[in-house]
């Protein structure tokens, strides 16, 4: 029988989620099971038996009880969830739509807090796991065009404290990763001009590196981890100083 402990990722098939995936599937440790939209792998998915894709519609809520089941049937006991998956409709809010808006908080938010409850349950009986939520610092700092976005990464700063004091005696800890800005999909709605005024009003005088944020979301995750909960971590080269 397989070591490895089963780590949950969504929104694993680029950006930082592939970042997360990858980083901690080099380190032997983790068998990861990373999610898409997708009913297939990408063509680029590595072929390697710690890294396993699993189709999941994360606004879709009412199947993450049943999600769940199945992958602790499949594969055993999960140890942690690292909950990446988002979506980030830009524009002001007076001229968004209500879909829109209703969009963003049910997968960002909802389907978030939903799927959570499920990996939580199934780590309670064994008394040991983690819970990551990759919120931004645009939580913290605010960006024009943003507000609903930055609205339902707020949310998870706030689903982060409570839930790590609600489940701390049962040995789990639920922890936040705010990453800078990343030359990402996600950020690809941001021009270059702007990109640079971000690096320039950064101490380090630079963006973020989606490998940056998986370092920390792996030492969450490990031993070293064991002490930290309740807490979120920025990983911006400084920009929020």
């Amino acid at each position: 029988m397989s070591c490895l402990k089963n780590i949950l990722v969504t929104g694993a098939t680029k950006g930082l989620g592939r970042a997360i995936v990858e980083q901690l599937a080099a380190t032997g440790k983790y068998r990861l099971i990373g999610t898409g939209r997708s009913d297939r792998a990408p063509k680029d998915w590595p072929d390697r038996s710690e890294l396993i894709y699993a189709q999941l519609e994360l606004g879709d809520w009412k199947g993450h009880h049943e999600f769940i089941n199945r992958l602790k049937k499949q594969y055993g006991p999960l140890y942690g969830i690292v909950n990446n998956a988002a979506i980030g409709a830009d524009g002001v809010l007076a001229t968004m739509h209500e879909s829109d808006i209703e969009t963003v908080i049910t997968v960002n938010v909802t389907g978030t807090i939903v799927l959570t409850k499920y990996a939580v349950r199934a780590m309670l009986p064994r008394r040991e796991g983690r819970v990551i939520n990759i919120s931004s610092i645009i939580a913290s700092t605010g960006f024009n065009g943003l507000s609903v976005y930055g609205a339902s990464k707020s949310a998870l700063l706030g689903f982060t404290r409570s839930l790590g004091r609600e489940l701390g005696r049962a040995n789990i800890t639920v922890n936040s990763v705010s990453p800078g800005y990343m030359e990402t999909e996600m950020s690809a709605g941001i021009s270059k001009e702007n990109l640079e005024r971000i690096k320039k009003r950064s101490p380090l005088g630079r963006l973020v590196d989606p490998e940056d944020a998986a370092a920390v979301v792996e030492l969450l995750l490990s031993e070293a981890g064991a002490n930290l909960t309740g807490i979120d971590i920025k990983v911006d080269a400084g920009s929020t100083i």
